[in-house]
């Protein structure tokens, strides 16, 4: 084990009362009726936000014991150590959990420089036009103009024949 767990088993408590959850020092993640929380994973360093997944309870105690960011794919139906094809890990630098432990933030230096299976740097690359304070022309409102123009990797030279995991 590395030092993500510090050589201490880590166990998820039950969840006993509202007090324990939302002041105690015991965690007892709320999983969904699906058996999964939702994770929302930035940079440690610039704050940004790289993306949103899903762990379930294997895919919380691996991160932990790890130190590396592992999620439930819910479009494969398996655990997914990130990275553990592309080389692009997300080592955990802070994981944090909030009030009512539902939901997890993980703040991560990712090793490669990309998080996103497309290619970009973060899987957040397109903005909706027309929403927010950004100037835009009134026939483009709704459409979606991309942040980051330039792909860290090319998908398939990194996912040589694999199955796209995106859903339709």
């Amino acid at each position: 084990m590395n030092g993500a767990t510090g050589g201490k088993a880590r166990e998820l408590h039950p969840r006993i009362s509202v007090e324990e959850v939302e002041e105690g020092r015991e965690l007892a993640p709320k999983f969904d009726g699906d058996g999964l929380i939702p994770v929302v994973t930035t940079d440690a360093h610039s704050g940004e936000l790289l993306m949103h997944g899903y762990m379930n309870r294997e895919a919380l105690m691996r991160s932990m014991e790890l130190g590396e960011a592992v999620y439930w794919s819910r479009s494969r139906g398996q655990l997914w150590h990130k990275g553990a094809t592309s080389g692009f890990t997300q080592r955990i630098v802070e994981m944090l959990i909030d009030d009512d432990q539902d939901t997890v933030w993980l703040r991560v230096d990712v090793q490669g420089g990309a998080s996103c299976h497309v290619g970009y740097r973060s899987c957040f690359y397109r903005r909706i036009q027309g929403v927010g304070e950004a100037p835009v022309l009134a026939d483009t409102e709704g459409e979606l103009e991309f942040t980051e123009t330039e792909k860290v990797f090319d998908p398939e030279e990194v996912y040589p024949g694999a199955d796209n995991p995106t859903v339709l």
